[in-house]
């Protein structure tokens, strides 16, 4: 598997359970890397691959018009958009609010989740050895 990483893009979002937080938007760091097809490097197409800026772009309008109470939530929603929606079958997100705190740089979360699949049929199984046949 590939991967495409995002650094340290900026956005404005709300977050946050206080009424300040509410109110205005804050500038949040986040860090994406997600996984994308081998295809795409091999046949040297486009096509073949998540486009990096379809996902910035998405990223910044979804989090432009909704609230969320904890970075851990709008971690997982981005998480959804990349694996559900562009199709990524692993990613791993870094989220932080900058400068919230006193002699804090950043506060933050880190998630990573993989697709789903579902689990192989059983192995059939030999009635005398009991073996996988």
């Amino acid at each position: 598997m590939d991967f495409i990483f995002i650094d340290e893009m900026r956005v404005e979002a709300h977050v946050g359970i206080f009424e300040r937080e509410k109110v205005a938007p804050q500038t949040l760091e986040i860090s994406l890397t997600f996984g994308v097809p081998d295809e795409a490097a091999q046949d040297d197409d486009i096509s073949k691959t998540i486009r990096y800026d379809e996902v910035i772009e998405r990223i910044r309008a979804e989090l432009a018009s909704r609230h969320f109470n904890l970075l851990e939530t709008l971690g997982e929603y981005v998480i959804g958009l990349l694996l559900n929606e562009f199709g990524a079958p692993w990613v791993k997100i870094s989220v932080a609010k900058i400068g919230i705190m006193k002699g804090v740089r950043r506060v933050g979360v880190q998630i990573e989740r993989s697709r789903v699949y579902p689990p192989p049929p059983p192995a059939k199984h030999c009635r005398r050895c009991k073996r996988p046949s």
